[in-house]
């Protein structure tokens, strides 16, 4: 990226409608058992955007998935809100988890006085249990009187689940000399290797992005970001990605200026996307897995998530154990080529092993490296030149109790 490219860039305060002409809102509908708590969001956008989404790879999709999927397509990828609601996977809930998702956008649609096919719904929580579309509903009216460009924060608390805090994000970009705003909020805290997997992202822009553009960008942007992030390996059923494009600011992203709208794209699912690294399910540490030396970059991501996914290497990094055998043996067994004599392994920047010699003698100084929150963790295929970034988190006691007890 040019440094002309960097220039027109900046991160700022704010969330999923800070961009303009997009509200939020974020209400309790009574679907989490918690009284009051939030669980129902609303993104509206003041006039029809254009839209674009990925969703899970899972083959066992949710209801929301299957019906954003088609409404997408019959709009033409046009839309004016996105509903979302926490507490509820509406999965595995078949003929009777579609009507309610059809019924939702339906509702929301009278409300916002758009078509059915102009509304997007999504839905996180417990796989398996029936979704009451009568608290939604009823809790509609309210989401639709609160909407304001400042309730992003409490529309990203309404679609937590186990997440520890909400993530929002956004940025400013120079296109052409008109600034433009793009916004995000996301939720994910387990069940995260996103292809897609349990997380919901949202981002919103007033720059007025054509059809194959904001297809283009959100797909480049998610798999360098949402798409290189693993809590656990685990892809669920309704994950998905959803943005919106509504022309406000009068600036247009064109071939010319599009790579400045996808720096600041990117940076912004970043920064979500870390978000829910941190936020994993038990986590205490954020782990960078930078791979080099790959033969090419499809060897290098996969090595990358090999590595990310090892319980083996993530407890060790939760434990403070420096024990680069577990990162050698994982390499090896990536499917991917590799060069044992070429090798290297690094703890941030302490090397551990390298062109086929232990260095145990830093063994001290790795173990002390890892008490730190963040950590780097850098391995060599000695294959070639290709690389991969991907972030996890450690591997804790926590998680496990978590997961044991998500539907008690």
């Amino acid at each position: 990226m040019s440094r002309q490219t960097l220039e027109v860039f900046e991160a700022i305060a704010g969330g999923v409608a800070t961009a303009a002409g997009f509200r939020s809102a974020g209400v309790s509908a009574g679907i989490k058992a918690r009284a009051g708590a939030l669980d129902l969001a609303l993104v509206v956008s003041d006039r029809p955007a254009t839209a674009s989404a990925v969703f899970t790879t899972n083959r066992a999709q949710a209801a929301p998935v299957l019906v954003s999927r088609d409404a997408l397509a019959r709009s033409g990828g046009v839309a004016r809100a996105i509903v979302v609601n926490s507490g509820c996977a509406n999965a595995c809930t078949g003929e009777d988890g579609l009507r309610v998702a059809r019924d939702t956008a339906r509702e929301t649609a009278r409300l916002v006085g758009c078509p059915a096919e102009q509304v997007l719904v999504a839905s996180t929580g417990v796989i398996g249990v029936a979704l009451d579309l009568e608290k939604i509903v009823r809790a509609l009216p309210a989401a639709m009187s609160a909407l304001g460009p400042d309730n992003g924060p409490v529309a990203a608390q309404a679609i937590m689940t186990t997440d520890p805090f909400p993530k929002e994000a956004a940025a400013r970009v120079s296109l052409d000399g008109k600034d433009v705003v793009i916004g995000g909020m996301a939720k994910g805290s387990g069940m995260i290797e996103p292809n897609m997997a349990t997380m919901l992202g949202f981002l919103t822009t007033d720059a007025s992005v054509p059809k194959p553009l904001v297809d283009r960008a959100l797909k480049e942007a998610v798999n360098e970001t949402f798409n290189a992030i693993t809590v656990d390996g685990e892809c669920s059923t309704n994950d998905c990605v959803m943005m919106l494009a509504n022309g406000a600011s009068g600036a247009s992203v064109t071939d010319a200026n599009y790579e400045q709208f996808v720096y600041g794209l990117r940076a912004v699912c970043l920064k979500l996307a870390l978000g829910i690294v941190r936020g994993g399910e038990g986590a205490t540490k954020l782990v960078t897995v930078n791979v080099t030396g790959a033969a090419t970059a499809e060897d290098a991501r996969r090595a990358a998530k090999a590595i990310a996914n090892s319980p083996l290497v993530k407890t060790a990094i939760h434990g403070g154990d420096p024990n680069w055998g577990r990162l050698i043996a994982v390499a090896g067994r990536a499917g991917v080529e590799f060069e044992l004599s070429r090798a290297a392994i690094t703890l941030g920047t302490i090397v551990l092993f390298k062109d086929g010699r232990p260095h145990d003698e830093a063994a001290p100084e790795a173990a002390e490296y890892l008490k730190s929150d963040e950590v780097v963790v850098s391995v060599n295929l000695g294959s070639g030149s290709a690389s991969s970034t991907v972030w996890t988190c450690d591997l804790s006691a926590e998680y496990v109790r978590i997961n044991a007890e998500y539907r008690t």
